[in-house]
């Protein structure tokens, strides 16, 4: 991306309080713990989403009081990566607020042992997803800043280090799978205490390090960056393309499961979409700088338009559904990085961590809480293949979003990664 107002006083000290010549390549000793982090991160994320939905089933709860609890991850980022963001933005002290919420996470997944019912597991979920959805802002602020290089975002680099996390989502969610099959989901709290522990051990094991205090101010203020036109349409974008792919992230696994696959199958599907995920982060570096990001991001909504449909249609018929998962490249991947670079360009220095927050609260907690509570009650009344009908329509609005955004980031100069 292009560097953004001030980044040229800014980059004279970096995030850490590295001049730019060591900002520009850090070490792997510095790199590597991001990795591991996103590593185990994500292999929580592939095990506990696609299976809590199942978990929860068979311990006999409905399907609105199934989209209810699976909810509470959406609710919670509504305030909490924000909250995170914002603490780490003021204080510098990311690493620690990592360490602290890996630890506290993992106390509270002690808690899925014991039989509370539902408010008792809702307050459990509650406690643990507070501590966990702000973990990624925070890191990703870090490591946006890491891998950027003369006030430009280097997709390569952030590709390469990023592919660890989808690499962690693959072990689990086919491993899981498997295990599920053969030893039922009783086993779902152990699998939960055991990759938390992961991400703990991860966290305690990156750079002790803090940002350097900001004695100057080389950015506009929040409220000014949050009162750009291009900022609100790429947030409305952000927002529509995620409500999209709530379908997946709550209802696929319950959706296969109704339509008869097994669970070994059902992992291997998400296992399909994460295998061109992670291709994707490894040779970004060659398609994205073709477009700009705005462009990407265009491309990124129609394609989920096409992945929902199909998923709608064709589910039942084993090709199409591989198709419709191997669109994940763009509808995730891809997204997700030109959201990352979008991001660093309008939200520069301390508005950093703030900004990535911003991305969870409204690409996945709005949108997760909406997606979840609507979607569990339309798949009720209408059936769960109605939930994949809805996700295409608000692919297409997400369509018009980022073709706005386009429109006014080729007025601004579009940046490109």
């Amino acid at each position: 991306a292009t560097p953004p107002r001030g980044a040229a006083n800014h980059a004279k000290r970096g995030a850490w309080g590295l001049t730019d010549r060591h900002r520009a390549a850090p070490g792997r000793a510095t790199l590597v713990p991001f990795a591991a982090l996103s590593a185990s991160y994500f292999a929580h994320i592939g095990f506990f989403n696609p299976y809590l939905p199942l978990w929860l089933k068979e311990l006999g709860f409905d399907l609105v009081t199934i989209s209810l609890l699976t909810a509470v991850q959406s609710a919670t980022r509504l305030f909490a990566p924000y909250a995170w963001g914002t603490l780490s933005d003021r204080t510098g002290e990311r690493v620690r607020l990592l360490r602290y919420s890996a630890t506290v996470a993992v106390v509270a997944a002690t808690g899925l042992w014991f039989d509370w019912g539902v408010v008792g597991l809702a307050l459990v979920l509650l406690v643990m997803f507070t501590h966990t959805s702000g973990m990624m802002p925070m890191s990703e602020a870090a490591m946006a800043h890491l891998v950027s290089q003369d006030g430009g975002f280097d997709a390569r680099r952030y590709g390469r280090i990023r592919l660890w996390g989808s690499a962690g989502f693959l072990l689990t969610v086919f491993a899981a799978g498997a295990w599920f099959d053969a030893f039922g989901m009783r086993h779902f709290p152990g699998w939960t205490l055991l990759t938390l522990g992961a991400v703990m051990l991860s966290a305690w094991c990156l750079p002790d390090l803090r940002e350097a205090a900001s004695t100057q101010t080389t950015h506009p203020p929040m409220r000014a960056v949050l009162r750009q036109p291009v900022v609100r349409w790429l947030f409305a974008a952000i927002f529509f393309h995620v409500l999209s792919h709530i379908s997946i992230y709550v209802f696929f696994s319950l959706y296969l499961d109704a339509l008869g696959y097994a669970k070994t199958t059902i992992g291997l599907m998400w296992a399909v979409s994460v295998v061109i995920e992670i291709g994707w982060f490894f040779t970004q570096g060659r398609w994205l700088p073709r477009l700009s990001l705005a462009a990407w991001l265009v491309v990124c909504a129609a394609a989920t338009v096409l992945r929902m449909g199909i998923t709608a249609t064709a589910a039942h018929l084993l090709p199409w559904l591989i198709l419709a998962q191997a669109l994940h490249a763009l509808t995730f991947a891809a997204h997700h990085t030109v959201c990352i670079a979008l991001l660093t360009h309008h939200f520069p220095g301390r508005l950093r961590g703030r900004g990535q927050a911003l991305y969870t609260v409204v690409g996945y907690g709005l949108s997760g809480v909406l997606g979840s509570v609507l979607g569990g009650a339309l798949s009720a009344r209408l059936g769960l293949a109605s939930v994949f009908w809805a996700a295409a329509a608000t692919g297409l609005v997400a369509v018009g979003c980022a073709g706005r955004v386009w429109r006014l980031e080729r007025r601004a100069g579009a940046p490109v990664a």
